[in-house]
Formats: structure tokens, C-alpha cells, sequence
């Protein structure tokens, strides 16, 4: 009985984030109650490993307890402290000092959001005021990419390149521009490396001068590995080239790694894979591992230090009453010890394991790609091969596929083109790592025997 109350009060009254307010009223919720490690258990009893970290965010795994005492400890101690009127706490003092020393180059300053969405809506209102600062109003034009992710917020839904968050919305402005995405497994110029960076090199090059040339151009946004367009893996040295051009045109180059950061690809952070410092940066979900609402903006100095300088004495009129929360700080100061005294080093290791798992699913009919780094992949399905065609709209691939996985314990993002996505927790053992890529197979298996895709592929 209680649960189905909580579905019926579910479908009354939560609405629900990227959701079919509709469908989901038909469908009715998925109660979880309770979880550990990197399993997942729902009201009626069955376990599933979370092989997406609840939201690509919880990355320590589920019950540690090392976060739930420095939560509690902190919230005993000191529950709330502004960051209003020159005050603080010293939870958020540490932890933007050990954020900024490992963090890439000169991203000394740290300002606290409440999760991704507000930290890049806050880099659009920094970077504006960058811009005002230096004396160049004129470069008022934003830039970023087809398929990208970066927030649900009024502003970073236009930044955002994907259809839904666009949709009655009113998104995207025209100050806010896209070029094409890298997506090697589906490029017009074909999978060669070199060939993909020149095209996206020349795509920038010349958005930049359609939309005014480089004195309008504000900055570009580029998500390290496009998480929320289906985990799309740019071919080596594609981030440093768009940095390079984003150096060359004096514009900004901001990395959103909300999904990519604290250990998701391998390292704390995705730049370092790619030898980068972007000028800001954008961190979330790991930041607290999901524990509790936390996002972060990385600015390099020199940014910091122009819009310091342009303020003079006066108020930089942007802030949050929940930025830099002591309870939240507390918790990331937990979580970074548990990545430094561990789990980077077994992430690493599992996420070779899952790389390969996934890749010895290659042969089977429906996968068409698989690619990823570390704990972050997808398996891309299609009906035929050689024509990469995808899944046709009739098998229902986002909920299907999901319900599939779901039934048999494991949890994955399923996209509605097809794209089935991975996000483990870092704790991941190699037998749960070896679980995912066996009920994985299963799933491929009873999707192939779906009477929707045996038309397709007839």
C-alpha cells in the first residue's frame, strides 16, 4: 500500500525534470529506497547496479560513510553561513583552496553554484562582465556546439544543443550559436582524426565570422566529451586545436566539466587529459558525488583579476544565498579525500575493464559504435551496420531498452536515438564491472528479438 500511495502522490503532485508530464502520469514512478556501494534498491525489493551513477553524478558510490559524518558533523556545528557581507565558513575557505591547487593552470579562483545549470548560467554573467570590463562590450556573441550539454537554466538551455530543451521555450537567443559536433562514428568528413579537427577548426573559424568576427565573439563552450548527446568522444587532439583557435581569436574558452570532472575520464579533471587550461570551468555532480546540491566556476586569473579590476570598489552584483553552503563544502572536502585515497586509482582501473567489456560486444548485430574513456561510455545501436542506421522510432529505444536493463538489474542511460550510456560509480568491483557488460548482452539480446527492430533490419 505504500507504495502505490507514493505513486498516486507522485502523479498528483511531483513534476518531474525532462519528463512526458503525460507519460509519466501513465506510467506511474519508480520508488527507490535504498542503496549502497554501487547497487540500487527500489521499493519493491529489486537490486540493480547503477551503472550511470544516478545522474553521471555519484561517483564515490552510495553510503560512504565518511561523507555522511562530515555532514552531519557540519551541520551540528554550523548549518548555514552567507557569503554575503564579507562573511564565510571554513568549509568552503578549504575547499575552494584545494579545488584551485588541482585544478589546470591558473584556475585560482572558485565560485560556488547550487549545481551545473546555475554555474554556467554564472560563467555567461562573468564572462559579460569580462568583456565590459576590458573596455570590449562588443563581444557579446556566445558560441558552442551541436549536441552539447550545458544546463537546463533559462540561459544555458540556448547554449544547450539539443531539440527538447529548445521546444517551446523560446531558446535559443541570437546571441547564441552552435557548429557542428566532432561525433566521429556519424561525421560527414569520416572517422580520420585530422581530417575531424580542420573541419570543426574551419566550422569555428568561420561561425566566428559569420556572426561579426572575432571582436564579437565572447567565448566558445565545450564540454571535454559531449555527455547528454550520447557520450560523443572528440578524436585526440580536437579540445587543444579548439582551444588553440579560441587563444588565436581572443575569445574565452570555457570547459564545461560538469559530467567529465573529478575522476569521470580517468583524472580529477578532463583538461588534463587534453593538455589544456580553459580560461573558466564548470564543475558539478562529482564535485559532492550527488550527496548534496554543489556546482562550482573555475576562473582563471587573469578573468578574476579584469572583472576585479573593472569593479573597483563596487559590488560584482552576482551571488546565490546556498553559494559556498558550509554543509555542502563540508561534503566535498569528504569526497575529494575519497578520490585521492583510492578511488581515482581503482576508476582507472575499472574503467579499462568496462572499455573492454563494452568493446567485446563489437561484434554483436545491433552495435553499431562503441566508444568512451575511463568510467564514462556508450554503446550505439543500429539496425544496419554498414549504413549506420539507427533504431527506428516504432522500438522505443528511451524506454524499452531502459525497462530491459532495468528488469535485468542494471541501470543505464538509454537515449531515444538508440545510444546506451555509462556512468559507473568509481567503486565499482571487476565482478559488478562484469555485471553490467553481461546484463548489457542480455539486454542487446532481447532488444534484437523486439518485433520493431527485426522489421527494421528484414
Amino acid at each position: 500500500m505504500l507504495s502505490n500511495s507514493l505513486i498516486e502522490l507522485d502523479r498528483a503532485h511531483l513534476v518531474h525534470p525532462v519528463a512526458s508530464y503525460r507519460g509519466h502520469e501513465k506510467a506511474g514512478v519508480r520508488v527507490l529506497r535504498s542503496a549502497k556501494g554501487a547497487t540500487v534498491t527500489d521499493a519493491t525489493g529489486h537490486q540493480m547496479i547503477d551503472g550511470f551513477a544516478g545522474l553521471w553524478c555519484v561517483n564515490v558510490g552510495y553510503g560512504q560513510e565518511s561523507i555522511i559524518e562530515a555532514a552531519t558533523n557540519q551541520m551540528r556545528e554550523l548549518a548555514y553561513a552567507t557569503g554575503y557581507f564579507g562573511l564565510g565558513s571554513e568549509p568552503a575557505i578549504r575547499l575552494a583552496a584545494e579545488l584551485a591547487e588541482r585544478a589546470p593552470g591558473d584556475l585560482d579562483h572558485v565560485y560556488f553554484t547550487l549545481g551545473g545549470s546555475d554555474a554556467v548560467d554564472s560563467t555567461v554573467r562573468f564572462i559579460r562582465y569580462y568583456q565590459q570590463a576590458r573596455g570590449k562590450p562588443q563581444k557579446d556573441q556566445f558560441i558552442s556546439i551541436e549536441s552539447g550539454y550545458h544546463g537546463s537554466s533559462t540561459v544555458g538551455a540556448g547554449l544547450t544543443a539539443l531539440p527538447a530543451f529548445h521546444a517551446g521555450f523560446g531558446v535559443p537567443y541570437d546571441w547564441q550559436h552552435k557548429i557542428p559536433s566532432h561525433y566521429a562514428y556519424r561525421n560527414p568528413v569520416g572517422s580520420d582524426t585530422a581530417a575531424i579537427i580542420a573541419a570543426s577548426v574551419a566550422a569555428l573559424k568561420a561561425k566566428v565570422e559569420a556572426v561579426g568576427g572575432a571582436e564579437r565573439v565572447a567565448a566558445f563552450y565545450c564540454e571535454p566529451i559531449q555527455g547528454s548527446g550520447g557520450v560523443l568522444v572528440p578524436p585526440p587532439g580536437w579540445v587543444k586545436a579548439m582551444r588553440e583557435v579560441c587563444r588565436e581569436l581572443d575569445i574565452l574558452f570555457v570547459a564545461d566539466e560538469v559530467i567529465t570532472g573529478f575522476g569521470r575520464t580517468g583524472p580529477l579533471f578532463a583538461s588534463e587529459d587534453e593538455g589544456i587550461v580553459p580560461d573558466l570551468m564548470t564543475t558539478a555532480k562529482g564535485l559532492t558525488s550527488g550527496y548534496v546540491p554543489m556546482g562550482a566556476v573555475f576562473l582563471s586569473d587573469h578573468v578574476y583579476q579584469t572583472i576585479a579590476d573593472g569593479a573597483g570598489a563596487a559590488a560584482v552584483g552576482h551571488g546565490y544565498t546556498y553559494s559556498a553552503h558550509p554543509v555542502s563544502a563540508a561534503v566535498g572536502l569528504a569526497v575529494l579525500k575519497l578520490y585521492e585515497g583510492g578511488l581515482l586509482d581503482n576508476g582507472r582501473k575499472m574503467g579499462a575493464r568496462l572499455m573492454a567489456g563494452l568493446e567485446s560486444l563489437r561484434d554483436h548485430p545491433l552495435v553499431g559504435d562503441v566508444r568512451g574513456r575511463g568510467m564514462l561510455a556508450a554503446i550505439e545501436m543500429v539496425t544496419d551496420k554498414e549504413k549506420k542506421t539507427p533504431l527506428p522510432a516504432a522500438a522505443e529505444p528511451a524506454r524499452r531498452v531502459f525497462d530491459r536493463a532495468w528488469d535485468n538489474g542494471l541501470v543505464i542511460r538509454a537515449f531515444a536515438n538508440g545510444v546506451l550510456g555509462y556512468a559507473p560509480p568509481l567503486c565499482c568491483t571487476e565482478a559488478e564491472i562484469d555485471a553490467i557488460v553481461e546484463r548489457t548482452k542480455l539486454t542487446l539480446d532481447q532488444t534484437l528479438a523486439d518485433p520493431a527492430v527485426r522489421a527494421a533490419m528484414a
